[in-house]
């Protein structure tokens, strides 16, 4: 169903190119079709900021649900920002207070970089606690991706994550463990997903916190995890958001800083992400850069493009068009009523009776 282009935020066009149906506002205003407002709270840094807003608006878009999508990206001023992004959520992006006025159905809430060991010391702890503490009583269901997940385990469920030996890094399989539950409703009962993260959140953790494991890895660990009552709460642990691309950009990303000085080891491919025939081209790279026959601009980026496999998108989309039924499903239920009246609200999707 189609996205409304209710701002002047670059995504839309973008998207269109790509032929994703947009619908201008003043078109979707005259047609008769029930709308969705959906948040999306982008903590990603400034070069990642633009490709995130794509990257969930792409699996809203896709959703087979009868709505017309409005999408109301905001941030946190806690975040820093360089001057390229933040003239861009100046210009495109809207205030938590506005957002808090019109309300939502739903919310996505994206991961961010950190720079304290300790989340709580982060200087957006508290701003994100406000907004996950009011859409908690005021939106239907809200996704938290990656830190966000970390951070709301963290505070509402007193679990704190653990660092790893090592950066979880690649596309591994996943085992759905409720095949009856409405979020993996059709999808694939194992699948693929991108995992990129220093820390994990365990299934011990999940399961002491009272929650519910749907979909796990036996490699990368949980990946999705509903709250108590099966849907207010939608943890993502991994990154079904990403493009086929978005990992090789990471990989550049981490040879720049190494090529830089920032990290003192070459940085190792992602698990199960690259082919054969890319590894070979990768190692081929790295021996030149190792002669001084190489620099960062001729990293082989355009060679790579073309055999880079997307195994994820499919079951993500699923997922994400699986959430936004249930959200219409409900949000029909109590339209015109004060938030969940008449919805029992530990069971809002009925799956208890």
């Amino acid at each position: 169903m189609p996205l409304v282009s209710n701002s002047d935020l670059p995504a839309f066009k973008r998207l269109q190119s790509e032929g994703e149906t947009i619908v201008p506002a003043d078109v979707a205003e005259h047609q008769d079709i029930r709308e969705l407002h959906i948040g999306l709270l982008n903590m990603m840094p400034d070069a990642a900021l633009e490709a995130t807003e794509r990257q969930f608006f792409r699996l809203i878009g896709e959703s087979n649900q009868i709505a017309q999508f409005y999408i109301h990206p905001f941030t946190l001023s806690q975040l820093d920002r360089g001057a390229k992004g933040q003239e861009h959520i100046s210009r495109y992006y809207q205030d938590f207070n506005d957002i808090k006025a019109q309300g939502l159905d739903a919310l996505i809430i994206t991961g961010a970089n950190v720079t304290q060991p300790e989340l709580s010391k982060e200087p957006f702890w508290k701003p994100l606690i406000e907004v996950i503490d009011w859409a908690y009583e005021n939106v239907t269901s809200t996704i938290c991706s990656c830190l966000a997940t970390h951070a709301v385990m963290q505070f509402r469920y007193q679990q704190k994550r653990q660092r790893l030996s090592e950066k979880m890094w690649g596309v591994f399989s996943h085992q759905v463990l409720d095949r009856n539950h409405p979020l993996v409703s059709g999808v694939d009962t194992r699948f693929n997903v991108p995992h990129s993260r220093f820390n994990d959140v365990s299934h011990s953790q999940f399961t002491l916190a009272g929650l519910k494991v749907l979909v796990e890895s036996e490699k990368a660990g949980v990946h999705l995890a509903v709250s108590e009552d099966l849907f207010r709460l939608v943890f993502f642990q991994g990154h079904p958001e990403y493009d086929a691309i978005s990992l090789l950009k990471e990989y550049k990303r981490e040879v720049k800083r190494y090529l830089g000085g920032d990290i003192s080891v070459y940085p190792p491919l992602p698990e199960h992400y690259f082919c054969k025939q890319c590894q070979a081209i990768l190692e081929e790279y790295r021996s030149a850069l190792g002669a001084g026959q190489a620099t960062l601009e001729d990293f082989p980026e355009q060679l790579l493009l073309e055999r880079l496999d997307n195994t994820w998108h499919d079951s993500a989309e699923a997922v994400i068009s699986n959430w936004i039924g249930k959200v219409y499903q409900v949000t029909n239920k109590r339209r015109d009523l004060p938030f969940m009246e008449g919805i029992d609200r530990t069971d809002p999707l009925g799956l208890k009776t």
